[in-house]
């Protein structure tokens, strides 16, 4: 990516963690980037492909994250089983956590057949398909039962404040993990 094309969508990611998409004017973006209306307009057509634009970026950086995790508990000898609710912990518990730019993106942009909102169940769906891979189920049941511990402990932290939400959930995969072994 060209580093101002970048730059905008950085800035514009930050600014949509802190306010939110609709919140989020093109004038503040344009603002905290420095960046001129013509070269935003060079890069992006409209408000909505920006805010694609960073979900995507957002999307492969936590797809790279559960990866890393992933990775990282093979290197050392820890079960791959549970660590994305290590990783779900780490995130809750940072300055960077301001609830999931997905469920807030489909929430904003709630009609089904809206590209934000399909990107957003895209999403959510390879989360789903990575950890499953991982973790080799078979059972889309578990698959299932686990991206939903996944996305009710990201709810529960952002709008509850639960920052050990992760930890909880993990405790509640581990039940459906070891369910009929």
């Amino acid at each position: 990516m060209q580093p101002r094309k970048k730059h905008l969508v950085d800035t514009a990611l930050t600014l949509f963690n802190q306010h939110g998409y609709h919140a989020t004017g093109i004038d503040l973006i344009l603002a905290q980037s420095k960046v001129s209306k013509a070269t935003l307009y060079k890069h992006f057509r409209s408000k909505e492909e920006l805010i694609l634009a960073a979900l995507k970026q957002r999307n492969e950086q936590v797809l790279e994250m559960i990866k890393s995790k992933l990775e990282e508990a093979i290197t050392t000898n820890t079960p791959q089983e549970l660590v994305i609710f290590d990783a779900l912990n780490e995130w809750f518990n940072s300055e960077t956590f301001f609830g999931c730019n997905f469920i807030n993106a489909s929430a904003e942009y709630a009609d089904s057949d809206h590209p934000i909102h399909i990107y957003a169940a895209q999403h959510k769906q390879r989360v789903v398909e990575l950890v499953s891979t991982t973790l080799s189920l078979k059972d889309k049941l578990k698959a299932d039962q686990i991206g939903l511990l996944v996305e009710g402990a990201i709810v529960m932290a952002h709008t509850r404040g639960i920052k050990n939400a992760a930890l909880m959930a993990k405790e509640m995969a581990r039940l459906i993990l070891d369910a009929n072994d």
